[in-house]
């Protein structure tokens, strides 16, 4: 895999090899020195904890963006706008810069003011003490098994692919090593400085983001420009397969001569620049842009410690909400130099990402299984059924005694048509569906009731006898957009080893936050609650510190098993597990905020209730809804079970917070001014580049009364 190789690592090493590898280094160095060297004196616990509640409001704003983004943002989210989704998965983004000024102006104002350590901590002082030790629990394990986990997998997978998985020098160059090592870095600073060298080495990693990610889009764009009549050709032609978008010959033929980079960005990527999706969209529907994507959006920037502990850090309430506005405005920024070069990347090199040609690996077992079984439907020549057992994992049935069936995406079925039409045959006879023609224009819907009649009869059979779904067959490899750009694009000498820095800068950066997080949930609402009430600071920095090695450890053992198939994905494993606690969470807390006289049984109510409903939804009501819709709907009960509450079994008194906060609490004007100024950009990016001529809501109310017709 030439794209992705890191450096030239050979006994020879070229000049711009040796100058990539010194920057990276470099870089990488910088970042811990200055992190253990700024922070220095963090012995107290406040001062460990919260920086001293001494942050400016610019060290907290670059802090908030390198905590956020990591290689979701630079593989997941660029090639998400490869795919057909384009700037639409740009909403992750705007509407975070929405959902930070509500955080400065309605939440922070809450959370100073009652002097807490953590954000459980707030729910003890307006709840109950449960609510409290519930959620730390709760957050705790989410950090140490979900989170870290995934930021160490997700960075370790992007540097073992740049790697190609080999050895060099005895070290294997795989998952299980860049987990230790992503891992121990970020140990290094949070475990002598805390929060403080979180936000110092923040703030290196964070202007390196902005700076790298903008050298890759100019790039892209001069690429683009450059780019020969052939591969503008092959671009349309790919466009039309992919998208069905036409482009009119007159504009293909304008584009070609002496057009800039961005002239022609604008013609090819017409069709995908644009903010809204059908209702029924799989990925990002209408209906969650409206109402799912506010929970996890609201949850992540105004409830989650690790984002939230910089500003609580902060030296007074206008410093904070200055912060947050500072971040607001630069996640405006983030889709131009994440989403835009994404769109690029699938213009150049489409060709690169087809799985064929890039990525076999992502096809080549499945489809090699699938050649191995597609003579036996009935599953009369499968090995003897036996058990395997796995440490962790459990019991389990060997799949390979399992008949199989095979999912394919979109992309798949258009590419591979021959291959897909086999496909269909094949799982309809699996599934005992007698199929007499097969449509080449409905492959994928097809394909689609074929599983779905699998899966409930999958339902009805007993474990062993399941029927095994493989992983889904997939026509372009769409991560690999951005290290495409990487190695194509990015000339050696520097430019490569700075922006592979920063990749790995923004990996530590979030593993940072989550660890000083984690330890600080387990050290104030744990340790000191329960454990030892009357601890000094001086052993209370201690269990943090051992906290951070401890997590550390649990969490690069873990890391390495996410790459297990059945798990959906990394990504797929956050956003699921997110939804089962987000919603309740989030409804508790703005509950709290809205109601004076919500009773306390509606802190633990919500915090348990949200699992199970959504467990419900999940598993049993509704399974094909899109994740961010499940949310809402979980939502939405838990707040009707609370005003029910509120209702019957109001308090005797209104809940007033006592001020614990020695910080100042006046509202920065600036700050005020400068939020209304990020709302007004926002709406303007939206009216910008909204769809205004497909209608978004087609079908939407005949799929609600087909129900109760038949």
């Amino acid at each position: 895999m030439e794209c992705f190789t890191l450096f030239a690592l050979a006994p020879e090493f070229t000049t711009a090899a040796i100058i990539d590898l010194a920057i990276f280094i470099g870089f990488i160095v910088a970042v811990v020195a200055v992190g253990i060297g700024m922070s220095r004196g963090s012995e107290g616990s406040e001062s460990y904890f919260l920086a001293g509640r001494g942050l400016g409001w610019w060290l907290i704003g670059f802090s908030l963006i390198a905590a956020n983004i990591s290689t979701e943002q630079f593989v997941g989210m660029s090639g998400s706008s490869a795919n057909y989704v384009g700037l639409a998965i740009a909403s992750y983004e705007w509407m975070a810069a929405v959902t930070l000024i509500i955080v400065g102006f309605i939440f922070l104002p809450q959370f100073l003011k009652a002097g807490i350590y953590t954000i459980p901590e707030f729910l003890e002082k307006r709840y109950n003490r449960f609510s409290r030790t519930f959620m730390s629990l709760i957050m705790m394990i989410t950090f140490v098994t979900v989170n870290t986990t995934a930021v160490i997998y997700s960075g370790a997978k992007v540097y073992s692919t740049f790697f190609d998985n080999q050895t060099y020098f005895g070290i294997p160059l795989d998952i299980v090593t860049f987990s230790w090592l992503i891992g121990i870095l970020a140990a290094t600073y949070v475990f002598f400085g805390g929060l403080k060298a979180c936000a110092w080495a923040d703030l290196l990693q964070g202007s390196a983001l902005i700076f790298g990610g903008a050298i890759v889009l100019v790039f892209a764009i001069n690429a683009l420009g450059n780019a020969d009549p052939k591969t503008i050709d092959d671009a349309v032609q790919t466009i039309a397969i992919q998208s069905g978008a036409e482009i009119s010959e007159t504009e293909v033929a304008q584009i070609k001569n002496n057009s800039s980079g961005c002239e022609r960005f604008g013609v090819l990527n017409a069709h995908k620049l644009r903010m809204n999706l059908p209702w029924n969209d799989g990925v990002l529907p209408i209906t969650a842009l409206m109402l799912g994507l506010w929970i996890p959006n609201l949850y992540y920037w105004g409830l989650n410690q690790y984002i939230m502990q910089r500003t609580l850090g902060s030296r007074s309430l206008a410093e904070g909400q200055k912060g947050i506005v500072f971040a607001a405005s630069m996640k405006l920024i983030i889709p131009f130099i994440v989403v835009f070069p994404g769109l690029i990347a699938f213009n150049l090199f489409s060709g690169d990402m087809r799985v064929s040609a890039s990525a076999k690996e992502n096809n080549g077992v499945v489809l090699e299984t699938f050649e191995s079984v597609k003579d036996d439907p009935d599953g009369q020549h499968l090995p003897p059924k036996k058990t395997v057992r796995h440490w962790f994992f459990g019991v389990k049935t060997d799949p390979d005694s399992h008949r199989k069936v095979f999912p394919f995406d979109a992309d798949f079925a258009k590419i591979e048509q021959g291959k897909a039409t086999e496909i269909v045959l094949y799982n309809a006879a699996v599934a005992q569906i007698k199929i007499d023609i097969v449509n080449n224009e409905l492959l994928l819907e097809q394909n689609k009731q074929i599983l779905a009649e699998i899966a409930k009869k999958n339902a009805t059979l007993p474990k062993e006898d399941k029927i095994v779904v493989e992983k889904q067959l997939a026509g372009y490899d769409y991560d690999a957009a951005f290290p495409l750009l990487m190695s194509k694009l990015v000339p050696a000498g520097g430019f490569r080893g700075f922006m592979l820095a920063a990749m790995l800068g923004a990996v530590i950066s979030s593993l940072a936050s989550m660890l000083n997080a984690a330890s600080t949930i387990f050290t104030m609402d744990i340790y000191k609650e329960y454990l030892h009430r009357n601890a000094g600071d001086k052993t209370l920095v201690f269990v943090g510190r051992f906290c951070v090695l401890l997590f550390t450890v649990t969490s690069c053992l873990i890391a390495p098993m996410l790459n297990r198939p059945e798990l959906g994905g990394v990504f797929h494993f956050i956003q699921e597990f997110q939804g089962f606690i987000s919603p309740g969470i989030l409804a508790v807390f703005l509950f709290g905020f809205a109601s004076k006289k919500a009773p306390a049984i509606c802190g633990p109510t919500a915090l348990i209730l949200s699992p199970i409903i959504y467990a419900l939804l999940k598993f049993f009501l509704l399974p094909d809804m899109a994740f961010l819709d499940r949310m809402a709907i979980t939502f939405a009960s838990v707040l009707v079970v609370l005003t029910v509450f509120r209702i019957t079994m109001p308090r005797s008194t209104p809940y007033e917070p006592v001020s614990k906060t020695k910080i100042e609490m006046q509202t920065s004007r600036g700050a005020l001014i400068g939020g209304i100024l990020v709302l007004v950009f926002t709406a303007i990016l939206y009216l910008y580049f909204w769809d205004y001529e497909t209608p978004m809501f087609n079908g939407f109310l005949d799929s609600i009364l087909t129900p109760f017709r038949k």
